[in-house]
């Protein structure tokens, strides 16, 4: 009898908890819908952000159910002391409080609620992390104000938990006893059946994060799922990235896919070497005395675009392209979100598949056979590495030497001033590198850049930028939530555009016969509104600067992407007959698309991997836009996007043999 009290009190009690930890996370999501309402598209209706409330409340009952189910065991099964049940309350206060502070920065950051990136994030460098995060995105403000909310919920959960329950009826007999503890066990079961299947007794009619997405609007997608289920969602996809559950890496077909990246048909082999091999058409451009691959930090295209040319943020990178000896390419996509994954893409030729390379053990054991080093060393050239930042950074250092660079040169190395917690400034870097040449034999230069990177602390007067003219620029555009902190951000890109593009010059009038390659390692953390285009958030440029490149040396607009860097410079310089390994071709010999984790480009259009959505690319001719068919282009770039995974994947987890 006593145990069957606590258990009808307990429930009650927990019953309470799940109440309000429910309407907290629902309360919070109406919050972030209001607050973030510019990110919403046009043409939303309230309809659709009533349904976004109610699948969001229906999802939130899986949250606040796992919180309630450790106050059930802990303190109405076990019996420990009921203070605990409190503490359980509160504690997920605190977490959820907090995340919806963070969950503001981040949207803006990523254009989704917490994501994949957060597991990129850990494996960062942490302490330059909360730097940028205390500096740029509020940390000191934002983690009172989330103390502040937990207060709150205390003083609330404190009240509900001294209100009286209800009592236990009296119950005479033994069966009514047995019935009685019978039905809560049987309401309970049922309640956490429910919870778990998101407002449903059955897994066909239920909801979760992979089917939440019901609204045409994609901020209100991601405002369905609570900050419990975002999380959620990035330890099932980190769990499928583990196993190889990422969308279009297909083990069993293998071969299919290798004969698929071929240049040569018909092969028979045991392992993927003879598939990846490829074999040079003859020099296009006298070889290069020095090679620059420049990775821009965020350096994103959209600023070149014609219909954001009065910022004049890109002046530097536009005036190189308007020179004769020069080529660009705007149908252009970088290896992935974040600036370690275009590096691995660069170093090593694979491409993302959600498996961290820098952290692989087979990358420090074996040397990929589709590696940038090998070639260039074979093509007599040393292959060196500059970074603004630390030498420890995110084990990229590491890697770039397991895989035969012949030197990383970090901050240490560049012997000037710390700009930011990330390195040095760009000018500083470039000056170094210039510096440098002096003394050097051919050499291949991979330089990333870091002042285009929060924490945004340049004096950007003292550079030369206006911001008051760049203001108002800005202000002229649909849709940007903050302008001050948009012409910011633009003005630490036009300070890498202009000391990029300086250093370009200086170094091709001292050493006429070298080749430049730019680029930019990601496009996503700053958009030109709330509702960017796919191609805008996501594309970066490629441009072909140097002695012997001229407008027509490629393809216009050939579509590629970091992985295709590598090949197309061999193409340019190798001799004929020159054999070099390659997943992805050069751009001479483009397959059409290219892609990250999320989207793809081709020679028409920009899309999502994972959704049906396919958009046309701005600068599409007219005469052609009736031409173009999005479903074809979307289903081509899928076919490319299954085998050049497949491939990648199955290097970093068997190597090249295929007898696995």
């Amino acid at each position: 009898m006593k145990f069957l009290k606590r258990l009808f009190d307990g429930v009650q009690r927990d019953l309470r908890i799940f109440l309000f930890i429910l309407l907290l996370l629902e309360v919070y999501r109406a919050i972030f819908i209001v607050t973030m309402q510019d990110y919403m598209s046009a043409d939303t209706t309230q309809a659709q952000i009533w349904t976004a409330l109610w699948a969001g409340l229906r999802l939130s009952l899986k949250t606040a159910g796992v919180v309630t189910l450790i106050s059930f065991v802990f303190v109405t099964l076990l019996g420990l002391n009921v203070r605990l049940r409190l503490a359980i309350g509160i504690f997920a206060s605190l977490i959820f409080s907090t995340l919806f502070m963070a969950r503001f920065p981040y949207y803006r950051a990523f254009n989704s609620t917490f994501g994949i990136e957060v597991i990129r994030g850990l494996n960062d460098d942490l302490t330059s992390i909360f730097v940028t995060v205390a500096q740029e995105y509020g940390l000191f403000w934002r983690f009172p104000v989330a103390l502040i909310l937990t207060v709150i919920c205390i003083a609330i959960l404190s009240r509900l938990m001294i209100i009286k329950t209800f009592p236990l009826p009296e119950l005479k007999t033994k069966i009514q006893k047995i019935s009685f503890g019978a039905g809560i066990i049987i309401f309970v079961a049922l309640f956490g059946i429910f919870c778990r299947f998101g407002g449903s007794l059955t897994y066909a009619n239920g909801l979760n994060w992979e089917n939440a997405g019901i609204t045409s609007d994609h901020f209100l997608n991601e405002a369905i799922l609570d900050d419990g289920q975002a999380f959620y969602r990035v330890y099932t996809i980190h769990k499928w990235m583990a196993a190889g559950k990422i969308s279009g890496v297909d083990q069993a077909n293998i071969l299919t896919y290798a004969e698929f990246i071929s240049p040569r048909k018909g092969l028979v082999a045991d392992n993927l070497a003879p598939f990846l091999e490829r074999t040079a058409k003859g020099e296009k451009i006298p070889k290069p005395q020095h090679i620059f691959i420049i990775m821009g930090e965020t350096w994103m295209q959209w600023p070149m675009l014609g219909k954001y040319s009065d910022l004049h943020v890109a002046d530097g990178i536009k005036s190189l392209i308007a020179e004769q000896n020069c080529y660009y390419s705007r149908n252009f996509m970088p290896n992935g979100d974040f600036t370690s994954v275009a590096l691995t893409g660069i170093i090593t030729g694979l491409p993302e598949v959600n498996i961290h390379v820098n952290y692989q053990p087979r990358s420090y054991e074996e040397i990929y056979t589709s590696a940038m080093a090998p070639p260039f060393h074979e093509l007599g050239y040393k292959v060196d590495f500059w970074y603004g930042g630390s030498e420890g950074w995110d084990n990229i250092p590491k890697l770039a030497l397991a895989q035969g660079f012949d030197n990383f040169y970090g901050f240490s190395s560049l012997h000037v001033k710390r700009q930011t917690i990330w390195g040095a400034k760009d000018e500083d870097l470039f000056n170094a590198i210039e510096k440098h040449l002096a003394d050097e034999p051919p050499t291949v230069h991979v330089i990333l850049t870091t002042s285009n990177h929060p924490p945004y602390n340049l004096n950007l007067a003292e550079e030369g930028f206006d911001f008051n003219a760049t203001l108002a620029e800005v202000e002229k555009l649909p849709n940007v939530e903050d302008t001050r902190q948009l012409t910011t951000e633009l003005g630490h890109y036009w300070y890498m555009d202009k000391k990029a593009t300086n250093f370009v010059r200086s170094v091709i009038g001292k050493y006429p016969n070298s080749l430049f390659i730019i680029t930019g390692d990601h496009a996503v953390r700053t958009d030109p509104s709330t509702h960017p285009t796919i191609f805008e958030h996501q594309s970066v440029p490629f441009v072909l600067f140097g002695a012997g490149v001229t407008k027509n040396i490629l393809p216009p607009d050939a579509v590629g992407g970091h992985t295709s860097i590598v090949p197309t410079i061999i193409e340019l310089i190798a001799p004929k007959d020159y054999v070099y390994y390659s997943i992805a071709p050069s751009l001479f010999d483009s397959f059409g698309a290219a892609f990250n984790l999320d989207a793809f480009v081709t020679q028409n259009a920009a899309g999502l991997i994972d959704e049906d959505v396919v958009e046309l690319l701005p600068h599409v001719p007219s005469a052609e836009l009736n031409k173009v068919n999005l479903s074809a282009e979307r289903d081509a770039a899928k076919r490319i996007v299954e085998a050049m995974r497949t491939v990648g994947w199955w290097i970093l987890n068997n190597g090249i043999g295929l007898n696995k």
